[in-house]
């Protein structure tokens, strides 16, 4: 009886491509870091902190629940922090087994992210002070959906990723129309619709990736 040799090189140019073929998904799955611990602890602080708003801060300034009026920020900025906390973890991870242009591409997206709200944050400071409070909240509520939007859809076409530019794309709608809704309802389809893209959004990259 012949033995097999499992490590024998394949026999024909089909084997050899499916090998390959194998093997560069193998290498991409190890590369590429969880969809969900990504996008699930942004999808569930935007869930939960802007739920918190909308219960504070409801539409024609009704307030649903009588929580502390600095409640709701400070919510959403720990659940923030601790998301930023959790993806910057997952990432480094992959980011230290990885050099080149690839590495250079996703430090400079990071920084973007940092440049952007920073600046964004800098020019809203200036104007909100001369509107009334509820729009000036939305002032900045809309604003900083309106990057992340944008900056999903700019992620989504530097790595040809699908999944990252239609999120993009649902959170820069959705942030329309909470905008022409007003304040209030704003806070809730952010809540509701934005956060819950980012959690099905994880979901659907963890079930791809697999």
């Amino acid at each position: 009886m012949t033995p097999i040799d499992d490590d024998a090189p394949p026999v024909n140019p089909a084997e050899s491509l499916a090998l390959i073929a194998r093997e560069r998904a193998n290498l991409g799955r190890e590369l590429t870091p969880d969809p969900r611990l990504m996008f699930w602890p942004w999808g569930f602080a935007w869930l939960v902190g802007f739920t918190f708003f909308f219960l504070r801060f409801g539409p024609d300034g009704r307030v649903i629940v009588d929580l502390p009026a600095w409640l709701p920020l400070l919510v959403l900025t720990a659940l923030f922090i601790a998301a930023g906390i959790i993806t910057g973890v997952a990432g480094s991870k992959v980011s230290r087994r990885i050099k080149g242009p690839s590495n250079r591409q996703g430090l400079m997206y990071g920084l973007s992210w940092s440049i952007a709200f920073t600046a964004f944050s800098t020019v809203f400071a200036q104007f909100s002070g001369d509107l009334p409070e509820a729009r000036a909240g939305l002032l900045w509520a809309g604003g900083m959906v309106a990057l992340t939007g944008a900056l999903h859809m700019a992620g989504g076409a530097i790595w040809d990723d699908r999944n990252l530019f239609v999120l993009g794309a649902w959170t820069s709608v959705i942030n329309i129309v909470g905008v022409i809704v007003g304040p209030g309802w704003h806070s809730l389809i952010v809540a509701v619709a934005g956060g819950g893209g980012m959690i099905v959004a994880g979901l659907v990259g963890w079930m791809r990736l697999r």
